[in-house]
């Protein structure tokens, strides 16, 4: 979804509209500091991810390719980051303390019994992102999870993901982030 195009669009049609029928316009930015149309941008700190590292970056690229309201980056050296990503032995799991906000264990449980990294990392942060799990479920769903089997590698969104997400860092975004507080969602 590129929703930003559409909006400046709109805008500018909504401000030709109000000066033909004699109201006030005032004209919006459309430019790069236009706030209400840039993504929120959520660091993420990978260092501690160890062998991971490239399967977490791939998920990040593939939600920043997927929506356009949320932007995930690498967190600069010395950054406190929106997520902190960790490596361990249990399960995959998400602790959601606000939308976009969290820690992310990527299990090595998952990935010995064969399940994919991407997709993993791809899931984990989508519970960052806002989203649920929906189990049982089809590999066409990457909320489905572990549910869709290890032969599923699928690590994109499918369209309801997507606008779920969007929805979640939409204008709205500032009130539903304290809704989401100390979440674990186990996968």
């Amino acid at each position: 979804m590129h929703l930003r195009p559409l909006a400046h669009v709109l805008s500018a049609a909504l401000t030709v509209a109000c000066t033909l029928v004699g109201g006030q316009a005032y004209a919006a930015s459309t430019g790069p500091a236009d706030q209400s149309q840039a993504a929120r941008v959520v660091t993420y700190d990978a260092s501690a991810s160890a062998e991971f590292r490239a399967a977490v970056d791939r998920g990040a690229a593939i939600w920043n390719a997927s929506v356009d309201g949320v932007e995930l980056r690498p967190a600069a050296a010395g950054q406190r980051a929106n997520i902190r990503i960790l490596a361990d032995n249990g399960w995959p799991r998400a602790l959601t303390t606000s939308l976009g906000n969290g820690t992310v264990y990527i299990g090595r449980q998952a990935v010995d019994q064969g399940y994919d990294t991407i997709r993993i990392s791809s899931h984990e942060l989508g519970h960052i992102l806002g989203l649920p799990d929906r189990k049982p479920g089809p590999c066409t769903s990457l909320m489905s999870g572990s549910s869709a089997g290890v032969s599923c590698t699928n690590p994109y969104p499918n369209a309801a993901e997507k606008a779920a997400v969007e929805s979640g860092f939409g204008a709205l975004s500032a009130s539903l982030a304290e809704v989401a507080r100390d979440v674990v969602t186990v996968d």
